[in-house]
């Protein structure tokens, strides 16, 4: 099976190339349109501001494969900004169009709950999943525990109930970790560096693709 990380100049590839290897997979790097269809499912991932991610996969005439993994039904997986930039917009440094892949907008911790107790912000560390379903390609046995590692100062809101999966809770928030609908997945946390729970996620959703459950 071979797995296509979008290289649109803002992930950390080799730490998602690495883990994705380790699990058997053949990896694909790059930021073709073309080579990339060839795999058998995509990878987006992304370390930095909303807008110039969205910026340089315009530069890099990427935007338009998003259409393309719809119309295919192509399993696609979005890792922490990756997964935000799948939302319909964010409010990171102004108002910003997403891919519009899932609705909802992405907010920023206001570093203060609802008893005006503050938190800090970013929300970086280990924090526990709850979720609220199991796709079709997780099962809840097959997870030893549900510690992931997150590392963000946005998270999405007005999220469709039927899109959550999991969630985490933050300074009162209810701060979406997975979501999906359809072959599309988003992981708000970084599974490549979440421990055991982390590798059964990314091993379930690769078995998931072969057995044409994602």
């Amino acid at each position: 099976m071979k797995i296509g990380i979008i290289d649109y100049g803002m992930g950390n590839l080799f730490s998602v190339e690495q883990a994705v290897k380790r699990l058997g997979a053949e990896v694909l790097i790059s930021a073709d349109k073309e080579e990339l269809l060839t795999a058998d499912a995509l990878i987006l991932p992304g370390v930095g501001a909303f807008p110039d991610a969205m910026a340089r996969l315009e530069e890099t005439n990427l935007v338009s494969l998003f259409d393309d993994v719809v119309a295919t039904k192509k399993p696609l997986l979005g890792i922490c900004l990756g997964m935000q930039l799948l939302f319909e917009e964010s409010i990171e440094k102004g108002d910003n169009k997403g891919l519009g892949l899932f609705k909802g907008s992405i907010a920023e911790f206001s570093g203060e709950d609802a008893e005006g107790k503050t938190y800090r912000v970013p929300h970086m560390g280990w924090n526990n999943l709850q979720f609220k379903r199991y796709p079709t390609w997780l099962s809840k046995e097959a997870l030893d525990n549900d510690y992931v590692y997150f590392v963000h100062s946005f998270y999405a809101t007005d999220v469709e109930e039927l899109d959550l999966v999991a969630y985490a809770d933050y300074g009162g928030e209810i701060v979406p970790g997975i979501v999906q609908k359809g072959s599309i997945t988003g992981m708000q946390f970084h599974p490549e560096k979440s421990g055991s729970c982390g590798v059964t996620l990314l091993t379930s959703w690769l078995q998931g693709i072969e057995k044409g459950e994602v």
